[in-house]
């Protein structure tokens, strides 16, 4: 592969990671897609954006979970497994290694406006229900909202 290429290839991995940032995503599957080797696009992806694939994935999450933490009425734990991580002790020092506070300090310094009710965020983000409003179909889940008389 040429250079431009492996930019095109390159970005769209990083497309995947995030749209999906919150699916258990691995090495194989963001080189998978970017039709490279998984130690060549580990390469490839560092020098390209100067963070490595695992490092760019987790600094996604922690930026979901700043933007959940200040705006949505959800506890720690439920933001924890919505942005995609395992537990709520590597989501906590993940956090604070990258933010510099705790998220339950976080969320105080960031006190304003108030939140979105959690109800609506999970029910705003439950896989699916998106792509079904988009299209104006109904899921299995009941049927879409309808966008006009």
């Amino acid at each position: 592969m040429s250079h431009p290429e492996v930019l095109i290839a390159l970005r769209r991995a990083r497309d995947l990671t995030d749209r999906d940032f919150a699916q258990p995503l691995t090495l194989d599957s963001m080189a998978q897609a970017a039709h490279l080797s998984k130690f060549h696009f580990a390469r490839a992806f560092t020098k390209a954006y100067g963070e490595t694939p695992r490092t760019y994935l987790t600094r996604r999450r922690i930026e979901r979970a700043k933007d959940l933490l200040r705006a949505a009425n959800l506890t720690i734990t439920e933001i924890c497994f919505l942005v995609g991580f395992e537990s709520v002790g590597s989501f906590s020092s993940r956090f604070r290694d990258l933010v510099g506070m705790s998220p339950t300090e976080y969320r105080s310094a960031s006190a304003g406006a108030p939140p979105i009710p959690g109800c609506f965020v999970l029910m705003w983000t439950r896989p699916g229900l998106a792509r079904s409003q988009q299209s104006g179909r109904s899921t299995d889940d009941g049927p879409a909202l309808a966008s006009g008389p």
